[in-house]
């Protein structure tokens, strides 16, 4: 047992006996971190950094999973909701900061025109669909990307264990930036598809003006074009990616970044197809919980009134420009990429002849998280992180450079590993 990581490992072990996997979320789980050089449990966040229960501080660059923009216990977030926390949480009745929020999302995110809130990205996105098959009258979905746990989603990747086959018939995949993918998947479902579905970007810029001949292709086929924001949200432009690029879609999905943290989603789009949330059934108990919705409340205002999507952008652009600077000075190109936009860019780990891409990510994960980074292949930047927190990433991919190179040289990666490697499970992009 490693003495630096002793109390997240004994509480691991404690988990484990009542909860599968140890954790709520598959992302933060024994699966994807390396038992014995990896923090299992987090006691406290405060602006770009997160401390583990054994004491140890870290710079964030998962920033849970993309849902902190500002920083934890942003104050402006923190007095929002501890004052809401005064009045109530939930009541016997809807409350003004649903109108409020909803109010401000319409005023931000081009396709918005009306809004109903979820509780979790899942929410949204299952919402969404619901609604495309309500208003188009077909069954069937095109996906691409990363759409949350829900069976009609879930059934058309690996871990499609306990979904029926006939949920799973009705949802097909296409390719990022392949249109001819997308074509070929409406021609053969012609007259069927309700949605087309699709994060606006991820590891991958879109080319030759993908996303407009995305939204082209299924007005053309009659179908609604969702656009996942639940990462993009208020990340890469005020109004989300659908700004940033130009193209507006049918209906948007909001999440993690909708309210620093905070649980609550949003189905944001035109009114003509929202207003059919008055005939299926979207209705959460705890859809109108006061505190998310003040933290949303405030993040959205501070998103209007300070640079923070500037400045998101600027750290990133820092990290992405250096980092390619230090993968050329190695002469690791052939390993190691950067791929993505600053606000959300992803290092990437190719397979060679000597190791594989998992065993080289463990040594990643090691070296981060020993050198006080917490960072699990992405660069998830938040408000608060400064210059020195950009140069201490740098310092530690530094330091895991000069291992990598001596492991080639010696043809040796496994005396640097203190644990086992990680395995393969589910890809979810």
């Amino acid at each position: 047992m490693s003495k630096r990581y002793k109390k997240s490992e004994d509480y691991l072990a404690r988990a484990l006996k009542t909860i599968p996997l140890g954790s709520q979320t598959f992302s933060k789980s024994k699966t994807q971190l390396p038992i014995g050089v990896s923090p299992f449990f987090v006691e406290r966040g405060q602006g770009a950094y997160i401390w583990d229960v054994d004491g140890n501080q870290y710079v964030d660059f998962v920033n849970s999973l993309a849902s902190i923009t500002l920083g934890y216990n942003d104050p402006d977030v923190t007095k929002a909701v501890t004052e809401q926390l005064q009045n109530g949480t939930i009541y016997s009745l809807s409350h003004e900061l649903e109108f409020k929020v909803a109010e401000k999302i319409v005023e931000m995110v081009p396709c918005a025109e009306m809004v109903r809130f979820g509780k979790n990205g899942s929410d949204a996105t299952s919402g969404a669909i619901r609604l495309a098959r309500a208003y188009t009258k077909r069954d069937h979905v095109l996906v691409c990307g990363y759409h949350g746990w829900q069976d009609w989603y879930i059934g058309s990747t690996t871990r499609d264990s306990g979904v029926p086959k006939a949920v799973k018939d009705l949802t097909h995949k296409f390719f990022y930036n392949d249109i001819a993918s997308l074509e070929s998947k409406l021609n053969e479902l012609k007259g069927k598809v309700a949605a087309v579905i699709l994060e606006p970007v991820n590891t991958t810029a879109p080319e030759n003006g993908f996303l407009q001949k995305v939204k082209e292709l299924t007005q053309l086929h009659g179908a609604v074009l969702i656009f996942d924001e639940t990462i993009t949200g208020f990340r890469y432009a005020n109004g989300g990616a659908q700004e940033f690029f130009g193209v507006t879609p049918d209906l948007a999905t909001f999440g993690k970044g909708l309210a620093n943290g905070y649980p609550v989603s949003a189905v944001a789009g035109s009114a003509e197809i929202m207003k059919l949330m008055e005939e299926i059934f979207f209705s959460f108990t705890f859809g109108g919980e006061t505190l998310s919705l003040a933290a949303s409340y405030a993040t959205l205002n501070k998103l209007q009134r300070e640079p923070v999507v500037a400045k998101l952008f600027k750290t990133g652009e820092e990290i992405m420009k250096s980092l390619n600077q230090l993968i050329a000075e190695y002469k690791l190109g052939h390993v190691f990429s950067v791929s993505g936009y600053p606000v959300w860019s992803f290092f990437i780990i190719k397979d060679n002849e000597q190791f594989n891409s998992w065993e080289l990510k463990t040594l990643l994960l090691q070296e981060m998280f020993a050198n006080g980074i917490f960072m699990i292949g992405t660069h998830n930047i938040n408000y608060a992180h400064s210059e020195k927190d950009v140069e201490s990433l740098l310092k530690s991919y530094r330091g895991y450079f000069e291992k990598v190179v001596n492991a080639f040289e010696s043809n040796d990666l496994k005396k640097f590993l203190l644990c086992e490697p990680l395995k393969p499970l589910f890809k979810i992009r």
